[in-house]
């Protein structure tokens, strides 16, 4: 087996999708815009469909859109004449997918859409095929040399398609305003779903926090900054306000004479780095490492609620 052979085939494969991808730039027109448009302004769902390797393209399309705040679900072509055309609302919106824009299947769908005056995109590389002449508003690709050598197998143009369903899915996400919290709703499980976990869901929380007054001695600090294990306590002023921090290098670079009868203030890292009880898992986690702190502080108009140790965050993510 020659490894060369194998190597120059995959940079081939690779090229040859590239140029096709690079073409897509063309579709931006006028067209897309009312498309996109179509499908944000449908009152029910998205109805994805095709047949062959273009129904495995439509499922992740309709999978990708449903995720991202527009409901969506796939029918197949042919099942679709056998029954499954009701399951088709007259306030859905058809997202028909075919390469050649003449697959006989798609036939029955068409004819569906336009006797009950539902929306038909359409995505294809045929502008002179009967589905993208019978759509609403058609998406039209230039059609591309495949991967396969013997051009036949869907690969470029399959790879084109995908692309074209993740422009329309992140297009109606924008303008649907669709947010972090609304997308772990979607995703509960997985490391989706941890990372997207309000904080607000795993801090500790009063009587669990080290707080110490700002004019308390540090050997108060510490009793109870050893007591509540967190390595760390918060130095809060006369209206329970975070104004600062103190850590074991706090303690390290300040120990001498006196030390345990100075004021927690006099020791403490100042404007502390807290976050919200509407942060999440992910971005507390790099907000941590970033900062190279092992405990934060969650604050309300600057007055700690909670607090976050990254053991508590690598636990929640094995």
């Amino acid at each position: 087996m020659n490894s060369n052979k194998i190597i120059n085939s995959a940079k081939k494969t690779l090229t040859t999708e590239i140029k096709g991808i690079k073409t897509l730039s063309r579709i931006f027109n006028k067209n897309f815009y009312n498309a996109v448009k179509t499908l944000f302004n449908a009152k029910g769902k998205v109805i994805v469909t095709g047949i062959g390797k273009s129904a495995h393209i439509g499922n992740k399309i309709a999978s990708t859109l449903s995720s991202t705040g527009t409901p969506s679900y796939f029918i197949h072509a042919t099942e679709a004449s056998h029954g499954d055309l009701g399951t088709i609302k007259k306030n859905d919106c058809i997202l028909a997918i075919s390469n050649s824009g003449e697959t006989s299947e798609l036939i029955n769908i068409i004819n569906y859409s336009k006797r009950f005056n539902i929306p038909l995109i359409s995505i294809s590389g045929n502008a002179k095929s009967v589905l993208y002449k019978k759509s609403t508003f058609g998406i039209l690709y230039q059609k591309p040399v495949e991967a396969c050598p013997l051009n036949l197998a869907p690969t470029t143009s399959t790879t084109m398609t995908l692309i074209i369903g993740d422009c329309i899915a992140i297009s109606l996400l924008e303008l649907r305003g669709f947010k972090s919290n609304q997308f772990k709703n979607l995703h509960p499980g997985g490391n989706l779903g941890k990372d997207l976990t309000s904080i607000s869901d795993i801090m500790h929380k009063k009587p669990e926090l080290p707080l110490a007054k700002a004019n308390a001695s540090v050997s108060s600090a510490l009793l109870t900054m050893t007591k509540k294990s967190f390595g760390c306590v918060g130095v809060i002023n006369k209206n329970n306000k975070l104004v600062g921090i103190i850590t074991d290098g706090d303690l390290r670079r300040n120990i001498g004479d006196n030390f345990f009868n100075k004021k927690s203030e006099e020791i403490m890292t100042k404007n502390p780095t807290t976050i919200n009880k509407n942060s999440l898992v992910g971005e507390t986690l790099n907000i941590m490492n970033t900062k190279k702190i092992t405990s934060i502080f969650v604050c309300e108009q600057n007055k700690p609620i909670g607090i976050i140790h990254i053991h508590d965050l690598l636990r929640l993510s094995s």
